[in-house]
């Protein structure tokens, strides 16, 4: 009776020991399980911070077909054709009126910019003389500020800078090669791109995550378009009154302010330099109109245009703004700088999404803009 008694105590043991650990050492197998999700995880982030810039082409080229399928879609009611046709009218007219934009450029755009240069350099030249009258080195003896003499200089010095100038275009032209052309892939057939990605999710959450991707896009949308919007207004503004105050160059100093408009706060304080130092020769009176004339036009550009063009996208808050702008700036260079704004409203989206909604549990009413709780709802 005993002897039943302890193999029915050892055969409860046994019993709970199976309960504990079902797996037989599967204690063992999870922690080697998790090392390797983290070594995985961490490898995948070395690889990712490595190959940061052709990234952030990649994503410069998700962009580019964000902008190609809102042209598409504003098609859609006017041209009821396929999208493929209608993103076909697309490239077609962006071909064009690139090819005439070059063509125009050519004959127009070098001269100005050698005007502009010549005159910022002897501005800068003005005002290094002043602050070294007052003991202030502040540009340094040889501060490379001839920006003339270095672009249009004679053959020999040409050649002297010429392994840097083909490696630096050779660069650029590779880069925009691939962003139009992930662009155009991209824009032709989204749905299997996104798919393609959707599939390295469990099933159960796919539905959730094809949402979410979806609404980035929407993001993506509404930010290039209105970006798009805010630079030719601003471009056209400033060129019109550059040139009816007798500025020189007044379509460069214009294209130059539209484009820094890219990157907001910061820009459009640097794009108002060149303005100031090309008025400062024709005088006092000159330069107070072209620096009033300009605020003016940016101020309105910024408070009131700005915010009506971009109140379906997702607003950002200024101060992390800054922030995504100086370290991206300080990580990745010009191209940081250039995608800051767009990497943070889709980032923003999947925080809010995956994280604060899905994961805490803070429900979909959670608003991204303007107490909205999507992109784009009414």
């Amino acid at each position: 009776m005993s002897d039943t008694r302890i193999g029915q105590d050892r055969l409860r043991e046994v019993v709970r020991r199976d309960e504990a650990d079902p797996a037989g050492g599967g204690g063992r197998r999870s922690l080697l399980t998790t090392g390797l999700t983290l070594l995985a995880a961490c490898v995948t982030l070395f690889l990712a911070w490595q190959s940061v810039s052709s990234l952030l082409v990649v994503f410069a080229g998700v962009l580019f077909a964000a902008l190609l399928d809102a042209a598409a879609r504003a098609l859609a009611p006017a041209l009821p054709l396929r999208r493929v046709w209608r993103l076909t009218l697309v490239l077609l007219f962006l071909t064009a009126l690139s090819g005439l934009g070059l063509v125009w450029g050519a004959r127009k755009l070098p001269e100005q910019t050698r005007i502009l240069l010549k005159v910022m350099d002897a501005q800068l030249d003005i005002l290094q003389q002043h602050l070294l009258s007052y003991g202030v080195d502040l540009l340094g003896p040889e501060w490379g500020r001839d920006f003339a003499q270095w672009l249009f200089s004679d053959q020999g010095r040409l050649l002297s800078h010429a392994q840097f100038v083909l490696g630096g275009a050779s660069s650029v032209l590779t880069a925009t090669l691939v962003i139009l052309f992930l662009g155009i892939l991209f824009a032709f057939d989204p749905t299997s791109h996104r798919e393609s990605l959707v599939m390295l999710v469990k099933p159960p959450y796919r539905a959730r995550t094809r949402e979410v991707m979806d609404e980035m896009g929407n993001v993506m949308r509404l930010w290039f378009v209105g970006q798009l919007i805010r630079i030719i207004l601003m471009t056209l503004c400033v060129w019109v009154a550059l040139y009816l105050i007798g500025l020189p160059g007044p379509f460069v100093l214009g294209l130059q302010a539209g484009l820094s408009n890219f990157i907001p706060y910061l820009g459009p304080i640097v794009a108002a330099i060149p303005i100031a130092l090309v008025a400062m020769p024709l005088g006092g009176s000159l330069l107070i109109w072209a620096v009033v004339v300009y605020t003016i036009i940016q101020s309105i550009e910024g408070y009131v245009i700005g915010p009506l063009i971009q109140r379906q996208a997702v607003e950002i808050p200024p101060a992390w703004t800054l922030v995504a702008i100086v370290l991206l700036g300080a990580l990745f260079g010009v191209m940081g700088i250039a995608l800051a704004m767009p990497l943070v409203a889709i980032g923003r989206v999947a925080i809010v999404r995956f994280y604060v909604e899905d994961y805490l549990g803070d429900g979909p009413g959670l608003a991204l803009n303007n107490g909205k709780s999507r992109v784009g709802d009414p």
